[in-house]
């Protein structure tokens, strides 16, 4: 009887561990069929761009003043060149209109889509930086096979992918692996909220798909790490397919996108300030400050608020409220859940757009400003240097009314060699404030005309620690 248990006891254990294997999503055998029914819908994509380069073309420099500087003045003249670069896409209409990474196609002045061995030219219908995507248009009346846009919310971390691109020029190429992690912030853009994956991308995958076995999109792959540009480790991210769906059916119908715009400026919820507001957990958004005329405004927000839930939906962490609201539509309602002076309030408010917003603009021109930016050279010190922006403020969280330099290139024959680096700050010579490259120039020409033996420079290093640095002249 004992020896009946105890076999019936195994057998009933075998079961319960076959039923939950076969509930499981079998292995594939292989790829072979998917890929062959996807490859016609994913293109290679090839664009030509102008640099224009200020760089000294000769060996050598003459010293300031030399009259061989006006005879080889011409060799010193702005150049230019064409450079290329590729990428990937994948068409989501019959008609040609594809999809693709706003950083495969920015600032590109032709555009050639290859779509299997033939290729076309193509047009931008719309793209929007801030999520780095981009709709095309490839120019002709031939139909072609698409893909559609899978649920990424359904897609779970160990589920199998396929991402098919265009690497290092190579051409339609198929790789396969798994979701690695869901919902990865690496920084790249406002709204980071990636599939990470291990199957292998590299430079040139840009833009490409990647599919579920069900030949679904679900992502759209975007970025590696790859340490000392090693290529792939394993570690890709993808643009989920619903937060890109909404972005390309606003790129698609209006050429740009119609964001949803709370006008606040939003911090961490820390321990120590969940402690202070008698929070239970470090959650929510803080608002830092509320714009003038803004949404937030009008409905009575303050600073120090911290909200909890818009529009029905909790707010984990400060990352999630800008995706939220960027994902919802202008000139909805919506109901906020804030706590303040340790109390549960409610407030309703109308979105406006971002894009309309003056902070937008404001931030838009910063950019392009930024964008202009040249390096200038200091011929005395032989070193480049370039207006700091608010993008190294940002970045390196610095005082936001600082000004200076920062430091592009060293010579080797430079009397700051060994004592500065790429990347330090000049923010002083002399104990006079360095405001922007031509200045920093002349200040350290008229103490070289004075003949001053030394330059005493304040500088913010590398690790943002202020600095004072005497350098002899001689």
């Amino acid at each position: 009887m004992k020896l009946f248990k105890n076999i019936l006891l195994t057998f009933v254990f075998f079961n319960l561990g076959f039923v939950n294997f076969s509930n499981a999503k079998p292995i594939p055998g292989s790829f072979a069929d998917l890929a062959e029914r996807l490859m016609p819908s994913v293109v290679n994509i090839s664009t030509t761009q102008t640099i224009k380069t200020n760089a000294n073309q000769l060996p050598f420099q003459f010293p300031p003043g030399s009259p061989f500087e006006e005879m080889f003045k011409d060799f010193n003249q702005p150049t230019e060149r064409k450079a290329s670069s590729l990428g990937s896409g994948f068409i989501i209409n019959k008609d040609g209109t594809i999809v693709t990474n706003n950083h495969v196609i920015n600032n590109a002045e032709d555009i050639v889509v290859r779509v299997g061995d033939k290729e076309y030219e193509a047009k931008v219908l719309g793209a929007d930086p801030y999520s780095d995507l981009a709709v095309l248009k490839i120019d002709t009346n031939e139909k072609f096979t698409p893909v559609k846009f899978g649920n990424s919310d359904k897609a779970r971390v160990g589920d199998w992918v396929v991402a098919i691109g265009n690497p290092f020029g190579l051409g339609g190429t198929v790789t396969s692996g798994i979701i690695s992690a869901r919902n990865r912030d690496i920084n790249l853009t406002r709204y980071d909220d990636f599939i990470q994956t291990d199957a292998s991308i590299n430079q040139g995958n840009s833009g490409g798909p990647l599919f579920n076995l069900d030949g679904d999109v679900i992502g759209i792959n975007t970025a590696i790490i790859a340490p000392g540009q090693s290529g792939s480790i394993g570690i890709g991210f993808a643009i989920p397919s619903n937060a890109a769906s909404n972005v390309i059916t606003q790129l698609i119908k209006y050429g740009e996108t119609k964001r949803g715009w709370l006008g606040v400026r939003i911090q961490q919820v820390t321990k120590e300030i969940a402690d202070v507001e008698k929070l239970k957990n470090t959650e929510g958004a803080l608002v830092a400050s509320v714009g003038e005329k803004s949404p937030a405004k009008k409905a009575g927000l303050k600073a120090g608020d911290i909200i909890l839930k818009f529009d029905g939906k909790k707010i984990d962490t400060m990352r999630a409220l800008p995706k939220l609201v960027s994902n919802t539509e202008v000139g909805k309602t919506v109901e906020l859940e804030i706590w303040r002076d340790k109390k549960l309030i409610t407030k309703k408010l109308t979105l406006g757009r971002l894009e309309s917003s003056d902070d937008f603009k404001e931030e838009n021109k910063k950019t392009k400003t930024e964008t202009k930016t040249k390096d200038t050279e200091v011929k005395t010190l032989k070193i480049t240097v370039r207006n700091t922006n608010s993008k190294d403020i940002q970045d390196r969280k610095l005082e936001k009314n600082l000004k200076g330099v920062l430091i592009t290139s060293i010579s080797s024959k430079s009397v700051v060699a060994g004592m500065l680096r790429v990347g330090d700050i000049i923010i002083e010579v002399q104990k006079n404030k360095v405001l922007n490259s031509k200045q920093l120039n002349q200040l350290i020409e008229s103490i070289y005309k004075k003949g001053e033996q030394t330059l005493l420079l304040t500088i913010i290093n590398r690790n943002n620690q202020r600095r004072y640095l005497g350098v002899k002249t001689n």
